[in-house]
């Protein structure tokens, strides 16, 4: 069982050695172990985990809808209720970074570059293969695919990362616990939380996250390449996809070496600016009046038709394939990245309430995701309906910069995209070294700096040796398999996390009772 005090504090010791140990060198060991395996069998792996994630699909994709509903619901429903006045934190502590600084850091690492790669490309694709026997390329099926990327891209991602955060928010900054996934289980797991099954929910979290930043790092190498050949500055090749990959890491490691409140913070807020920059560039350049039109319009068609949506599955189609491409495939990545966003968020909250963590990590980033893809989406879907066409037919890495070509200043606008690709896999790539130096330490807050520039290396040598393997889809299916059982972790987490806040409300209503109780002296 927990400690008897649960606001106990814990110390934190510089160099937890024999907790550290018992999750650094299984971890280092197991990545270096299906790198190599990747390397040498980049098919056989990836033959393997493409089984694995097909399966998944099959026999729990329903699971991942029904849950990833069931987060949402649990995050607006712990924001609305009792709970939500409580802080992540003792009582009289207060937010560490703005609440500007703080949006832009939760947002730059839970989403990152996917926004530049699927902003266009995935409604342009649900336009030309629409889904469920919907007749493609109609008006229906573009306000279809708008649909979906809000409902993929918006509340259920941060969902996701909201319960992650919040059960570790709350062990850390409330409970004094360190920062590792484990704590966020004490609740109920007790003292378990010191063994071997606190361990292997570490490493878990550990592995994922490594292996995501490494082949969304890896993927994204490959969007930079295409935008500098589309703009004729440099040819597609290898050798320059390494160099990439080491300039941006060289990047991560001097920006978590310079700490969460300059390197990380600022190259966030710069994330944003950046972004805001090329929504406005499209908005006036594009089809304004258009957009103002199908944004409007498209609100109230998700509002219709988002309960329906959110629990759609392909049972009358007998096939698994397209929601083993789309909606499920995104269930699982959230839930594998959840590790490492939920512990970010966790690390930059302390001071905030339930309910501002809540509420306003579910409601403002998802309304950033309205703006972005409704913007940038439905442009791209303008020129498909009533302008050349032909974004269906290209790489789904180079059709923003397609659409950009079509636009006044091309070439200044699609320098604009490579160098916003290139701040938000800066900020992904040392936000999650951070956190991988967190959980390796056993939870240190403020983990050694030689820590944090080892993961950084590690990170890149991965997606460097991957890229020459060709193994970065291996290594991403595994993944995405990793997020089945760590979504068994996050519903235990919700459980914690209420049971956590049920006692803190228990003790502070019995301090009240005693505090007024007759005969007891309050006065000085």
């Amino acid at each position: 069982m927990p400690d008897s005090n649960p606001t106990a504090p814990v110390v934190e010791r510089h160099g937890p050695l024999q907790l550290a140990g018992r999750v650094f060198y299984p971890v280092v060991t197991l990545i270096l172990a299906l790198v190599v395996a990747t390397m040498i069998w980049p098919k056989s792996m990836s033959a393997v985990f493409n089984v694995l994630l097909a399966d998944i699909v099959h026999y729990f994709g329903w699971y991942y809808i029904f849950i990833c509903a069931g987060f949402i619901g649990f995050c607006i429903w712990v924001g609305c209720s009792r709970f939500g006045a409580l802080r992540l934190g003792p009582d009289d502590s207060r937010p560490e970074f703005s609440r500007f600084s703080w949006y832009t850091m939760l947002f730059s690492a839970g989403i990152g570059i996917g926004v530049i790669f699927y902003g266009t490309a995935e409604p342009v694709a649900h336009y030309h293969h629409a889904p469920r026997q919907m007749a493609s390329e109609t008006v229906a099926a573009a306000r279809y695919a708008i649909q979906l990327t809000w409902m993929e891209w918006g509340a259920g991602a941060f969902a996701i990362y909201i319960i992650v955060g919040l059960a570790l928010g709350f062990a850390t900054h409330r409970r004094g616990r360190p920062l590792a996934i484990r704590w966020g289980l004490e609740p109920l797991l007790g003292r378990w939380v010191h063994g071997w099954i606190g361990d292997l929910i570490d490493i878990v979290a550990i592995i994922g996250t490594v292996f995501g930043l490494a082949t969304s790092l890896g993927l994204g190498v490959i969007q930079i390449n295409t935008g500098l050949q589309y703009l004729g500055i440099a040819h597609s090749s290898l050798d320059l996809r390494i160099t990439i990959i080491a300039l941006i890491s060289l990047a991560a490691g001097v920006s978590v070496l310079s700490g969460l409140s300059r390197g990380i913070k600022w190259l966030s807020n710069l994330n944003i600016l950046l972004a805001a920059m090329l929504l406005a560039f499209v908005f006036v350049f594009g089809p304004t009046v258009f957009l103002l039109k199908a944004l409007t319009a498209s609100f109230g068609y998700y509002f219709q038709h988002i309960l329906q949506t959110s629990f759609e599955t392909d049972f009358a189609t007998g096939s698994d394939k397209w929601q083993s491409y789309w909606t499920v495939f995104f269930w699982a990545w959230w839930i594998a990245w959840g590790p490492f966003v939920g512990t970010f968020l966790a690390r930059i909250s302390r001071g905030r309430t339930v309910r501002e963590f809540a509420l306003g990590v579910l409601c403002i980033p998802t309304l950033g995701i309205f703006l972005w893809f409704g913007t940038m989406g439905w442009a791209a879907l303008h020129r498909e309906m009533f302008g050349a066409g032909g974004l269906g037919d290209v790489a789904t890495q180079q059709v923003v910069f397609d659409y950009l070509g079509g636009l006044p200043f091309p070439t200044i606008s699609s320098i604009l995209a490579i160098v916003l690709i290139v701040t938000f896999f800066v900020t992904s790539a040392d936000s999650g070294a951070f956190v991988v130096a967190v959980l390796s330490t056993g939870g240190l807050t403020r983990p050694p700096v030689s820590t944090r520039a080892f993961w950084v290396l590690l990170q890149g040598l991965v997606s460097i040796a991957l890229a020459i393997a060709g193994g970065l889809s291996a290594l991403q299916t595994a993944s995405l398999v990793g997020g089945l059982p760590f979504s068994i972790v996050m519903i235990l987490m919700c459980v914690a996390v209420v049971k956590s806040m049920q006692r803190e409300l228990t003790l502070a209503e019995q301090a009240r009772a005693y505090a007024h109780a007759p005969g007891v002296n309050t006065g000085g």
